[in-house]
C-alpha cells in the first residue's frame, strides 16, 4: 500500500527510524551495529578492533551559509564526518568524498573545497583517500568517513543510566548564536564566527575519554544539546535533569549578540551546529574522565518518569523541548 506522507512530512528522525527497520531486517554477523540510532555502522574486523563508517551529505542552500569561503565549505564537508566517527570513540583512518558541481564552476572554487577538505582530515590526523566526482545543479558534497576502535573501547548511545553525571565538552549554542548574528547583521569576532564556519571535531578528546573507561554513552551535539538529550533518553529510556547555570555558553554570545538569559538559554538548548560530545559518566569516575579533557558537567542523568528538564535560576524546573536543527522537514 502506498503511503502518501512526503519526507517534508515525516521529518528527519522519522524517516531514519523507517529506513533503518528496512536495512536493519537482515542479520548480519560482521556488522554489530547496522542501520539504527548511532552516528556510524560498526564492523567487526579482527579480535580486538571494530572498524566505524559514516557519510553525510551536505547541500548549498541548507548547510553552507552564504559567506562560508570555499576552503570553509571543505572544511565543514570533512568535519560533519569526523565529529560521527569521534562521537564512537574511534581513531579516523580515511576520508573519502563525493562532491557534485555546477557545470560552470571556476576550477579555483574546486581545488579550495578540497584543500580545506584536506585540512580537516589532516587535523584529525588522517587523510583523503578517494570519492568521486559529477556535476549538479546545487553544490553537493556527500563525505564518508572511516574509523577504528579497540572493542573495549568502543562508544555508543546506549548505556545512560539514572545516577550517571552529564557532560558536554567546549560550549553550547555558539554556531547557532554565530548563524544568528549572520541573518541578523550582527557583527561578532572570528572566537564566535568560526565556531560556526570552522567547527572542530573532538577527535582526540573522544580517544581519550575512551581509554579512561569512564563513559557510559556518547554522542555530538551537531542537532543542538536538546535534540541530543532527547535522542539519549529515548534510546536508554531516562530522563535528564540540566541545570541552567551549568550551561557552558561562549561568553561573546552576550557581549555581542544577546545578554537576555533566556535568549542565551535558547541558544544553549535549541540551536544546532556545535560539533561537541554530550556523554554521560559514572559517578565514581568523574575524576578520572576530567584527566581525559576538559569537560563540564551540566547535569546528572534521572528516572524516566522525570523526564527531561530544566533546573532555572529561579529554582523551577522546565521541560525541555524536542527540538534543534533537523533537516527535511524544517
Amino acid at each position: 500500500m502506498n503511503d502518501p506522507t512526503s519526507v517534508s512530512e515525516l521529518g528527519e528522525r522519522p524517516l531514519i527510524s523507517r529506513l533503518s527497520g528496512v536495512f536493519g531486517s537482515v542479520h548480519n554477523p560482521d556488522v554489530p551495529l547496522g542501520a539504527g540510532p548511532d552516528d556510524c555502522a560498526v564492523i567487526d574486523i579482527s579480535e580486538d578492533e571494530y572498524m566505524v563508517i559514516t557519510t553525510d551529505m551536505l547541500h548549498r542552500k541548507t548547510d553552507f551559509p552564504l559567506c562560508m569561503t570555499p576552503w570553509q565549505i571543505g572544511w565543514m564537508s570533512a568535519a560533519v564526518n569526523f565529529s560521527d566517527v569521534a562521537s564512537m570513540g574511534a581513531r579516523p583512518i580515511g576520508f573519502l568524498s563525493a562532491m557534485g558541481f555546477s557545470k560552470d564552476t571556476d576550477l579555483s572554487f574546486v581545488d579550495e573545497v578540497s584543500r580545506g577538505m584536506n585540512d580537516c582530515a589532516r587535523f584529525c590526523g588522517t587523510s583523503v583517500i578517494g570519492g568521486d566526482i559529477d556535476t549538479h545543479d546545487e553544490l553537493t558534497i556527500t563525505g564518508t568517513c572511516l574509523g577504528k576502535v579497540k572493542k573495549s573501547e568502543l562508544l555508543t548511545r546506549r548505556g545512560a543510566k539514572p545516577g550517571d553525571i552529564v557532560c558536554v565538552t567546549g560550549f553550547a549554542g555558539s554556531a547557532g548564536a554565530a548563524l544568528h548574528a549572520l541573518e541578523n547583521d550582527i557583527d561578532i569576532p572570528d572566537s564566535l564566527l568560526n565556531t560556526l564556519l570552522e567547527p572542530v571535531p573532538r577527535v582526540s578528546e573522544a580517544q581519550k575519554l575512551a581509554l579512561t573507561g569512564a563513559v557510559t554513552s556518547m554522542m555530538d551535539t551537531s542537532d543542538g544539546l536538546a535534540m541530543s538529550l532527547h535522542d539519549l533518553a529515548d534510546l536508554n529510556n531516562v530522563g535528564f535533569r540540566i541545570d541552567e547555570d551549568s550551561l557552558p555558553i561562549q561568553k561573546e554570545i552576550e557581549d555581542h549578540v544577546t545578554s537576555e538569559s533566556s535568549e542565551l538559554t535558547d541558544f544553549a538548548l535549541y540551536t544546532g551546529g556545535d560539533f561537541e560530545l554530550l556523554f554521560t559518566v559514572s559517578p565514581d569516575m568523574l575524576e578520572v574522565a576530567q584527566t581525559a579533557c576538559y569537560l563540564n558537567v551540566i547535569g546528572n542523568v534521572v528516572d524516566r518518569e522525570v523526564g527531561t528538564i530544566l533546573r532555572c535560576h529561579s529554582g523551577k524546573n522546565l521541560t525541555i523541548n524536542r527540538k534543534g536543527y533537523l533537516q527535511l522537514g524544517n
